[in-house]
This record gives structure tokens, sequence and C-alpha cells, in this order.
């Protein structure tokens, strides 16, 4: 990397913390060379678990957006906040797992969970503001927070410690000027569940400091380990906490862009009329999704039985275990713990045992090339051949000291 930009076979492209997932992907996509290697496509990259026939949402969840197309009462436009059946039921759905009743008004529908991203940040900005965001963490939020001019500041997360968030980082880095602390939990994209313990400290930190939590829980519920999910909203009698979700990871419906920013506010500290009309005010100017999608939600939510989801969480432990596993076969790629939630796994790759790999970016680009891998959810034959190949790749670039160590190791 030069002054910023990713230079590769001649050409220069924007550093990798400048553009989307979606950009990088498509990046990688046009660097592979299938025709030359032979190898069909294994995309590892994007968490669209539709792209795999064992991802599918329930047919209840189908059933009714096509009752709500078909019945021509959601045509037209919806209140900008969201229709009023579709605020009641998230509230409703999201009050299951809190010691507390959320209000319909407490809800405002949001394209999808990127657009509540924004809109949280929106309205939180102020000049000379910053935020504070994981590290690892998701790439969204850093790149709206430099659209609003908040500085972004990150602090760590621990990967020895179940990716546990650094507190001693986020007390330093905050000041009179934070306007918020993001949390993703579970973990995107490191898989990790956080215990009601860890998320308690996080809320008691956020209170002293005076500042609110922003708690991304677009993978909410998505728990297959021994760690069970617990919103953070349970601990909004201690800090301001600004949730959100979507049906998207849930219910596997991502293109159905259905998302919610929730205030968690059982103290009515979110309850100044100008905050409020300020919230009113963006959804005025964005507006949200398809009023069919979000009238189909209430029956979305009541039909979906419990097998589903049951189904989902077996199928993503199953991928996650055979990722663990199979990693542990790669020379140059470990992982600091075993994924508990989420649709991903975070690996540490170490430049030292590999030749001719000269950073991240350039480890991906070369694997997109000769293997046609792109380093989320897949089936489990995807998996395999794709970490087949990346193990391949591994090898023919890892150092000739190193190699005998690994080969020793490697299942025949």
């Amino acid at each position: 990397m030069e002054n910023g930009l990713v230079r590769h076979s001649g050409n220069e492209i924007e550093s990798p913390s400048n553009i989307t997932i979606k950009g990088t992907l498509s990046l990688l996509m046009a660097n592979t060379n299938v025709e030359e290697n032979n190898k069909q496509v294994i995309s590892l990259g994007i968490g669209d678990p539709t792209a795999y026939s064992c991802f599918r949402t329930h047919v209840a969840a189908q059933q009714a957006v096509a009752d709500s197309l078909l019945s021509c009462k959601f045509n037209g436009y919806s209140p900008t906040v969201g229709l009023p059946q579709t605020r009641k039921a998230i509230a409703e759905y999201l009050s299951r797992d809190l010691p507390y009743q959320l209000s319909p008004d407490d809800v405002f529908v949001t394209a999808g969970c990127t657009q509540a991203i924004e809109m949280v940040l929106s309205i939180l900005a102020r000049p000379g503001a910053n935020v504070l965001l994981p590290r690892p963490g998701f790439p969204i939020y850093g790149l709206c927070a430099s659209f609003r001019n908040i500085e972004a500041r990150y602090y760590d997360l621990l990967p020895d410690n179940g990716w546990e968030v650094n507190l001693d980082t986020v007390e330093a880095l905050a000041d009179h000027n934070t306007i918020g602390l993001v949390i993703i939990n579970p973990g995107n994209p490191c898989g990790n569940v956080y215990r009601c313990q860890h998320l308690e400290k996080i809320a008691e930190t956020a209170e002293r400091l005076r500042i609110a939590i922003i708690a991304d829980e677009v993978y909410g519920h998505l728990a297959f380990g021994a760690t069970p999910f617990v919103p953070m909203g349970v601990f909004g009698s201690k800090a301001q906490i600004f949730t959100l979700g979507s049906l998207s990871k849930r219910w596997l419906v991502p293109g159905w862009r259905l998302g919610w920013l929730v205030m968690n506010d059982p103290c009515g500290e979110f309850k100044n009329p100008k905050f409020i009309e300020r919230v009113k005010k963006y959804c005025d100017i964005c507006g949200g999704p398809a009023t069919f999608i979000q009238a189909a939600v209430p029956q979305v939510i009541q039909q979906t039985n419990e097998a589903f989801f049951a189904k989902t969480n077996k199928m993503l432990k199953r991928t996650s275990n055979l990722c663990y596993e199979k990693l542990k076969e790669i020379p140059g790629i470990s992982c600091p713990s075993k994924a508990e939630g989420s649709m991903a796994l975070m690996v540490k790759l170490d430049l030292s045992l590999l030749e001719d790999i000269s950073d991240d970016m350039d480890f991906c680009f070369k694997l997109a090339r000769e293997e046609s891998v792109i380093i989320l959810p897949a089936d489990p034959a995807s998996i395999e051949e794709g970490l087949g190949r990346l193990k391949a790749f591994c090898k023919r670039h890892s150092k000739q000291q190193t190699k005998s160590s690994y080969l020793n190791n490697a299942i025949p």
C-alpha cells in the first residue's frame, strides 16, 4: 500500500478503509482468472446466505409478503417512520427479551440495518463529534462517520479473550465530544457472542462516560455456541441505548431491506421533543423500505416457527466448526477463537511464513487469481472446497524453511 492506495497489476485502487466490502469484493471478482486455472469461483466473502440452497427463508415469511402484495392495500407511501402495525410488531418482538416493554413509538423502520447505521450517526452528529468503533469491525460505520464529518476512533477487541471489548481503551479514547460507542453482538466479523456480564460492564462504562451505546444486533439470536445471545437493551436503565437490527440475517432475507432503529428508553431519556423531531425529520428525508414488505412484518414474526431458527443455527454451527478445523491445516493462517455466532469467522494471517505476499490485500488478490477463491456464509461443500484451495495456495507460497513442519501436520 502506498499513499493510502492499494496498487495491484498496475492499477491504483482505493484503500480498503475507504471502500465498502462490496466494492472490495467486486475488485477481487474482477481479478479472478477462471480460464487460466480452470476453477469455478467460490466466494466466501459476503454475508448473503441466499446464494446457497441450504439457507432459505421460512415459507410463512414468503406467504406473508405474497399476501401483503396481492392485497393491493400497500402500494402507496407508508408513514416515513414506518407503518404503525410494523412498528408495533417489532416492538413486541424485541420486548420478548427485555425486562420492560418497548413502545411502537420507540421503533423507526429503516431500509435494512445499513440505513439504521446512517440514521443513528446522522441524528447524533454535531460539530467536532467522534464515535468509538470496534477493531476489527464492520467498515460501513467508518464510512458513514466520514460522510457526516464524525471522527472515527477505534478501540481494540481482545482476540485471546473471546473478542471482548478493551474497556480501558474505550475510557482512554472517549471525551466530551464522543457521541456513541458501537457494539456489534453477535460479532461481525469476529463471530463472537458477548456474555451478559461483559455487556453489563460495557453499559456501566458508557453510563460513567455519559455516552450512548449503538448496539448493532443485526445477527441477533444467531448464536450457536455455549454463550446465549443477550440484547444490550437489557441494560437500558443503565445507559442510553440505540438498538439496530433487521430481518435480513435471522430470516435469511437480506434483499427485503427491512431494518429498524430502536430507542431503548425505559427511563425516558430520549423523550426530548427536539431530539424526536430530529429523528422524524431524518425519516422524512430518506424514507424507508417498501410498504408491502413492511406490512408483511407482523405475519412474518408471528408465523415463523422456532424450528426454522434452530435449523439455521444448526447449519451455521456445522459450517463454523468445519472452518475452524480446516483452518488448523493451513500454513500461515490461524483462528484466535472458535466462532459462537453470526455468519463470520476472523482469522490471523502470518505474513512471515509466506513468500511473495506483501500484505493482506495482496494475499486476497493473488488467492483470487490463482485459486478463484474470495475470502461468508456458504454451504458446507463450498466451504470445504474453498478452504482446500486456500490450503493449496498457502502451501504454494509457504517459505521453504517452514514447509516441512506444516506438511507433517497435513491430512493426506
